[in-house]
This record gives structure tokens, sequence and C-alpha cells, in this order.
């Protein structure tokens, strides 16, 4: 520790609230964590759109490979947001839908989405301007 530190350090239930049972932010976290990430926007987004096959998915989510896709869908449905199908055909098919509580995000996904789509180039920006100014500053 520097000899300027003045902060408290707390104990590891402070650091992880979620080694604490009770705690409120438990649930609310482990949620975010799913619905906020890259890819499972990305797929709610698409989806959003109705039905949709794997492959499909792919072509349409541009940078994802299989294994994220396949990681991300399994996540989503054991979450009760995606609804995997199964149809009893040679070769079988699959599709994958929103659930109705998957439907209910859409609004607030495609919102974040605009939202970043509107953002983009003054972010662009912002981040440029920053490099210039903290050079060998990388937080990416």
């Amino acid at each position: 520790m520097s000899p300027t530190h003045t902060g408290v350090t707390p104990e590891p239930a402070e650091l992880d609230p979620c080694g604490r049972k009770d705690h409120p932010d438990c649930g609310i976290r482990d949620v975010l964590d799913r619905v906020g990430d890259k890819w499972s926007v990305l797929v709610i987004v698409e989806l959003a759109g109705g039905p949709r096959r794997f492959r499909e998915l792919q072509r349409a989510i541009e940078g994802i490979s299989q294994r994220m896709l396949t990681l991300t869908v399994r996540r989503l449905e054991r979450d009760g947001l995606v609804l995997r199908t199964v149809y009893p055909t040679v070769p079988s098919q699959v599709d994958y839908r929103l659930t109705e509580t998957g439907a209910s995000l859409t609004h607030l996904v495609k919102a974040l989405a605009e939202w970043s789509l509107a953002h983009r180039a003054g972010i662009a920006e912002a981040r440029h301007d920053y490099d210039q100014k903290h050079p060998g500053h990388d937080v990416r």
C-alpha cells in the first residue's frame, strides 16, 4: 500500500456482494452480466425480428464465431430468454426465438443499440482525443 493511500480496504463481502446470499445486488448483477454482454445483445436484437435458424443468426451477427454463438444461445435459453425448437425432420432443423420474457427485453436492447449507433461517432472522437492526450495509456 502506498504512503498516500487513505482509503479503507474493504472486507471480501464488500468487494463481492454476491459472496453474501442475502445481498440485493446478487440477482441483478447476474442478470445484467448476461443481457449486457455484447453477443447476447446482438442475438436478442436479431431474434426480435422473429425466429431464426443458427446459420441465419451467425450470418446476421458479424464477427461471432460458431462456438460463441452456441454458448450465447445456450446461456440465453438457460435464462429463459430464448426458446430452442428442434423439428423432427431429416436432417433435423432447429430454430431460435425469444420467449415472452426475452421479447419483453427487446425495446430496452433496441434502445441501447439505437443509442450506440447515434453516439458512435462522438464516442470514437472522444476516444481519439483521450488517446492523443494520454499516449501509452491503453485502457481497452
